[in-house]
């Protein structure tokens, strides 16, 4: 049992005081001096506040998003105390200095929640905890959740893993974190507030929607609402999956005087673009509506061969050689025997993505962001599919389990989102974790009233896309559904790419499709339909 001390025991007295006084309830009439949580102790727990920080309330546009980068979010936010800490610092067998950093903001008026937000990458630093991922235009932090972030155990460059060559670091990262720095951030929020969280929540994508994915496989009784996206859940086979793409293009590529793969040549920009306008040919009108987006993605099934020049090359046409590899690589791995390794990637209009800031769509193979240029023109999968099963330390990360009895038993709420032109992780594996989850837990429908998955045209990973609408609130939803058993039937979305327009992001198998009257522009003329 944990006990509390010093600062933590002096407010829970207080409070209890309070209460057999007649004169108060467990919610403190005001918070304490931030700094004075500094001297917070958890008996039995190697904890160390680092720093205490009582931040001001912030006006409309001087907050970047994440901490960085142009873009500021597009509201305020109130004063909040800032704590900044480590979690069992310690020197790991390679000399380095690891612990658990975290930072955790409480702000003024506090709404009663707790929010968790994932990392990205494989972590290696405490993100600015806002709690801004899938949550429209407000932050957590700006509707008044406590929100907590983690550097998973670790510091480091957002791709640098060498901190895997201590068992302790790799586990953390892999799992023991997210439940550390929930034990410790939940115990802060209920001594500074005077009584705990009363709903708590998860939110992030990429390596965050894979730590949204564990909260509720390793620590079901500890979240009332997790949102998932685009999960990095399975990187081994996920990461085989994109070099089989990429050495399917490579194959057909021309070659350079020491015999590699010129990349960039293996398929031309108007190939590319002709691909991507062939396929909103195909499928874009499936939806009730041809406007470039295909909501319709069960009704898609498009396959490149009648693109095939029957001729002499020409921008209106693909060779043979190009048409096999795209097929080839599209439709992922398998053995010799023809058992899939990886799921699918679809065909949607944002694998050509390419540019400054961009994260580059599949049929734009190149630099990668954790190592150079892949050149290899052969691939044993089953070799690397055996590889990859071998690896111990990738394994520890995969957060593939079914059982969700506990969570879901509990009342536990689970949103998955992924974009449809994700290049790293297939919106089909998601989808197939969704599905066998699904028949695992009382089937389909019965799951339904528990978890829910939207899959986003044209979006790439966790946000962007030319023709995607990738600003939508996925954190109101989750919070409705767990706060006022409201279920999520869709989720309105918005975007950049298209200024003034919105759409329905419906629960899978359902999709937005136009009734057929009014300003198609207007998410209000859409319906969630299910298609054939």
């Amino acid at each position: 049992m944990v006990r509390l001390t010093g600062f933590a025991s002096m407010l829970f007295m207080s409070s209890v005081l309070a209460v057999l006084s007649g004169t108060a309830t467990l919610a403190l009439a005001a918070p304490p001096a931030c700094d004075q949580l500094a001297k917070f102790k958890i008996t039995g727990a190697e904890l160390v506040i680092t720093r205490t920080e009582s931040v001001s309330a912030a006006p409309t546009g001087t907050v970047r998003l994440n901490g960085q980068g142009p873009e500021t979010i597009p509201v305020g936010l109130p004063a909040y105390c800032r704590i900044d800490g480590t979690i069992k610092p310690r020197t790991g067998v390679d000399g380095k200095a690891y612990g658990i950093g975290f930072a955790l903001a409480l702000p003024a008026g506090w709404n009663g929640g707790f929010l968790f937000q994932g990392g990205g990458g494989l972590n290696g630093s405490v993100a600015q905890p806002l709690g801004s991922q899938a949550a429209g235009d407000t932050p957590a932090l700006a509707r008044g959740f406590a929100v907590v972030t983690t550097d998973s155990g670790h510091k480091g460059a957002v791709f640098d893993g060498s901190f895997m060559k201590d068992q302790q670091a790799s586990l953390d990262f892999a799992y023991a974190a997210v439940g550390r720095v929930t034990e410790v951030a939940k115990q802060i929020v209920a001594q500074y507030y005077g009584e705990p969280a009363r709903h708590s929540y998860f939110d992030g994508c990429s390596t965050g929607g894979r730590e949204a994915m564990l909260a509720p496989q390793r620590y079901p009784l500890d979240f009332d609402g997790v949102i998932s996206g685009d999960p990095a859940m399975r990187t081994g086979y996920s990461n085989l999956a994109d070099a089989w793409v990429t050495v399917a293009l490579n194959q057909i590529a021309p070659k350079d005087d020491a015999g590699k793969p010129i990349v960039a040549r293996a398929l031309s920009d108007a190939d590319k673009k002709l691909v991507v306008s062939s396929v909103l040919e195909q499928c874009d009108a499936a939806d009730g509506l041809k406007d470039g987006m295909i909501f319709n993605i069960r009704g898609c099934r498009f396959d490149p061969a009648p693109l095939t020049c029957r001729g002499a090359k020409t921008e209106t046409c693909l060779t043979s050689a190009q048409v096999n590899a795209i097929q080839k690589g599209f439709a992922g791995p398998k053995t010799a025997r023809g058992v899939a390794v990886y799921s699918p990637f679809p065909f949607d209009t944002g694998i050509a993505a390419n540019g400054p800031g961009v994260i580059a769509g599949l049929l734009n193979p190149g630099p990668s962001p954790v190592g150079p240029p892949n050149l290899t023109t052969e691939m044993d999968v089953d070799e690397a599919a055996a590889a990859a099963a071998a690896n111990s330390r990738t394994a520890l990360t995969d957060t593939v389990s079914t059982d969700l009895s506990t969570f879901f038993g509990h009342g536990g709420k689970l949103i998955f989102y992924h974009g449809m032109s994700d290049p790293w992780f297939s919106p089909l594996d998601t989808l197939d974790y969704y599905q066998r989850m699904a028949r695992e837990n009382g089937g389909l429908d019965h799951v339904a009233t528990r978890s829910r998955i939207y899959l986003v045209p044209g979006m790439g990973h966790c946000a962007g896309g030319t023709a995607a609408l990738d600003r939508f609130d996925a954190l109101s939803a989750v919070v409705d559904w767990v706060e006022k058993g409201t279920p999520p039937d869709s989720i309105t979305a918005t975007g950049r790419a298209f200024p003034g327009r919105s759409r329905p992001l419906c629960a899978w198998p359902k999709f937005a499709h136009y009734k057929g009257s009014g300003d198609s522009e207007d998410v209000r003329n859409f319906e969630c339909r299910e298609s054939n």
